[in-house]
């Protein structure tokens, strides 16, 4: 059996895929580029081994996790939840009883990606070879070639950038950068959980923020001076970037009298729903005027209804599957802004989307027509085949190639990394061939824009040197 054909993902018509398999043979081995993503810092840190197959396949990832939910298996199997204590064996079995559900999946794609190219198997996992591979698997994990930091080189993975909390003391970034390895890992500053008053224990973040900034974090400007501070800090250490994780785009410029009256009330607990979605509207506008004096890239990642259901949310807590998509608009919702910032040229904002009815309608013209603004790629549930596919057909013959930052994993998975890559360029190698072929693109620009969509594309939109 071939786990990866070397076809998989390329045009089905002869001529189309002959110019596609050269295209991509130009960037395959390119050096990744990850500016974007959620592994573990303390992995580049201390650099562990990891346990065994369950742990680094299957309990972390929910993808295959809400899968695996969807047809009934308990979260207890997964060894999730209070009190669950399945053997790592019985996970993987469970896993590979069921890996039949994940066929025409991207998590089909990346896992029999590792398997075959990261662990040199065969055969394609099933309840016949269960115990075979996780034994094989495990053996590996305890090699030295095996550890977060050797798979980083071995992967080709030039930078990547983790997503830490604005209260994150980053020591498992001073940590890896001290040790002496070479391996390029940047922090992301991530303020959600200072900037939403309806997440959980946001006001003793606000005190936790005025001790680490020695900031009055009960006044606003002292507030604002917390995020500044907090900031220098992230970028001292090599960050780049800030995100956002707001449930929408909406933005809003009030005055300050205005912004810091809403923040007495946030500040108190006394803001309304409504209130509390004006004070993360304006919190987005400041992150944007900061970013014009930082140089900090600003990601904005709205549109998930996150922890869908509270009985799971309640039991086996938030990144089970259960954060769901949901319709979003950011014409409208971004003019505040915008207004203020968007034609400041220090300013750069990526956006993101779950609503792919935004690509051509919204977020293309606005790339299109905002120097400030870049369109970030597929993400989450559009991290796929087709959702590249369509990304590329709406957005780009409105905004071009070059108002997008070529693609980033965004992934927990440390193994799914060169997997998730080697998907989008792929796609964008096909999707070149096929304007080539259908004389809207000369063979030598596809040339020379492949090596931009791989990697080049997001060194420039993350300012990443």
């Amino acid at each position: 059996m071939v786990l990866l054909h070397p076809d998989r993902l390329l045009p089905p018509d002869p001529a189309t895929r002959a110019l596609a398999r050269e295209l991509f043979a130009t960037v395959e081995k390119a050096p990744i580029v990850s500016p974007h993503g959620h592994t573990d810092p303390r992995w580049w840190g201390e650099n562990p081994a990891f346990a065994n197959a369950a742990e680094l396949f299957v309990i972390p990832d929910h993808y295959v996790v809400r899968m695996l939910v969807s047809q009934g298996i308990p979260y207890e199997a997964l060894g999730i939840g209070p009190g669950a204590e399945p053997a790592p064996r019985a996970i993987w079995r469970t896993f590979a009883a069921h890996y039949h559900l994940f066929r025409g999946t991207p998590s089909r794609l990346w896992v029999d990606h590792a398997l075959s190219e990261v662990f040199g198997l065969e055969d394609r996992l099933s309840p016949a070879n269960a115990d075979a591979h996780f034994d094989a698997i495990g053996e590996l994990l305890t090699r030295p070639d095996y550890r977060p930091r050797a798979l980083y080189d071995r992967f080709g993975i030039e930078v990547i950038a983790t997503t830490d909390s604005a209260l994150d003391d980053l020591k498992w970034h001073r940590m890896a950068r001290e040790s002496g390895w070479k391996g390029r890992v940047v922090p992301t500053y991530r303020p959600d959980a200072v900037i939403d008053p309806e997440g959980e224990g946001f006001s003793a973040a606000l005190d936790r923020l005025g001790e680490i900034t020695d900031c009055d974090t009960a006044r606003w400007q002292g507030y604002l001076d917390a995020h500044r501070a907090r900031r220098a800090f992230f970028i001292a250490e090599g960050a780049t970037a800030t995100d956002h994780g707001h449930p929408t785009a909406q933005t809003a410029n009030l005055s300050a009298a205005e912004a810091a009256a809403l923040f007495d009330r946030v500040r108190l607990g006394k803001a309304s729903p409504a209130e509390a979605e004006l004070f993360r509207a304006q919190m987005l506008t400041e992150m944007a005027r900061m970013s014009v004096d930082d140089g900090l890239v600003m990601q904005l990642h709205p549109g998930s209804f996150r922890n869908h259901s509270p009985d799971v949310f309640a039991k086996y807590g938030r990144d089970r599957g259960f954060d769901l998509p949901i319709p979003i608009s950011f014409t409208a919702a971004l003019k505040p802004l915008l207004d203020a910032v968007g034609l400041d040229p220090a300013f750069r904002m990526i956006l993101f989307t779950l609503d792919e009815t935004t690509y051509a309608r919204e977020l293309a013209p606005l790339a299109g027509a905002y120097p400030s603004l870049r369109l970030g790629p597929p993400w989450w549930f559009h991290d796929s085949y087709q959702g590249i596919r369509r990304f590329r057909e709406m957005a780009t013959e409105t905004a071009g190639f070059l108002n997008t930052v070529g693609f980033n994993d965004d992934t927990r998975a440390l193994c799914s990394i060169p997997a998730r890559h080697d998907v989008s360029r792929r796609v964008d190698s096909g999707f070149l061939a096929e304007l080539v072929v259908t004389h809207r693109l000369d063979e030598d620009e596809a040339f020379g824009l492949a090596p931009l969509l791989a990697g080049g594309l997001a060194r420039e939109g993350y300012r990443l040197g």
